[in-house]
């Protein structure tokens, strides 16, 4: 068992099964909704404990009734959750996910609210369990304050870098490997450059690439019918973090990461976790 050390955000999802995306002024019957706990830092954290590793998620989660749903639902999941902005609020996110691909949209106030004092002394005894410390960028100053100590205790920091945030600035000289969407702002140059060693990017069904030591390399991803691709990049960098964590090599981490992720889209919201743990008990 590993542990993995999640830094970032925890949403309330409510998502919506749609045959076609509204048009505007329009309105739509869903086919299905669910209620659940979201957000990149979470569903990484989830994802780790799913496979049955230690996850241990710092974040921000409020004492209003979401921040109680939220709390409740990643304790049901196994995820050891430490709320260090328990005077904020938890974001909602509304989700939409068409039927016939499993494309979703999504609009969310994300970290835009918290205000978050997250000392040293607050992070540093949960970042030294670690095998691997894993960020999404959200609440910049927390992360920033767990990279500093990851880097200072030899720890491997790993960034789920999804779009460009200011903290990045700062962030990336400690980050030991980037693993960017497809639509992230910086070239893998420009993250070499600023000293990242290893920089992975995904592509949805395509390739997924990765840039080290002068090199370029790409691995497929195992094809899949998509019924809901939500927070499955969450779910990769979940995967990738346990792989990284047992010092895998990199094809085989991404190997894992890609594999774990095919079993969330081919599953929906409700149902993807079941699924996990019984890939998961196959292996």
């Amino acid at each position: 068992m590993v542990v993995v050390v999640c830094v970032g955000l925890t949403t309330v999802d409510v998502i919506q099964q749609v045959a076609e995306f509204p048009v505007p002024g329009d309105k739509v019957q869903s086919t299905g909704v669910h209620l659940t706990p979201g957000g990149p830092a979470a569903n990484a954290a989830t994802t780790v404990a799913a496979l049955g590793h230690e996850a241990v998620l710092l974040t921000a989660l409020g004492r209003d009734a979401f921040g109680a749903f939220a709390a409740a639902g990643l304790a049901e999941r196994g995820v050891e959750f430490h709320d260090l902005a328990p005077d904020s609020r938890i974001s909602l996110s509304m989700v939409a996910v068409r039927e016939r691909d499993g494309e979703r949209t999504v609009i969310s106030r994300n970290a835009a609210e918290v205000d978050l004092r997250a000392t040293v002394d607050a992070v540093t005894p949960f970042v030294l369990r670690a095998d691997v410390l894993l960020l999404d960028g959200h609440l910049g100053r927390m992360a920033l304050t767990a990279a500093n100590v990851a880097k200072d205790a030899g720890l491997p920091v790993v960034l789920d870098a999804g779009s460009w945030k200011p903290v990045l600035e700062d962030l990336l000289p400690l980050v030991d490997v980037a693993a960017c969407s497809a639509a992230f702002e910086r070239t893998e140059d420009e993250l070499h450059a600023l000293g990242v060693p290893l920089v992975i990017r995904t592509n949805g069904a395509n390739p997924v690439a990765w840039s080290c030591d002068g090199r370029l390399h790409a691995l497929p991803v195992p094809p899949v019918d998509v019924r809901d691709t939500n927070g499955a990049g969450d779910v990769w960098h979940g995967a990738l973090a346990v792989a990284l964590a047992r010092q895998d090599p990199v094809a085989d981490a991404i190997g894992y990461a890609n594999a774990v992720a095919a079993v969330r889209v081919r599953n929906t919201a409700q149902d993807w976790l079941e699924e996990l743990a019984r890939w998961q008990d196959s292996r």
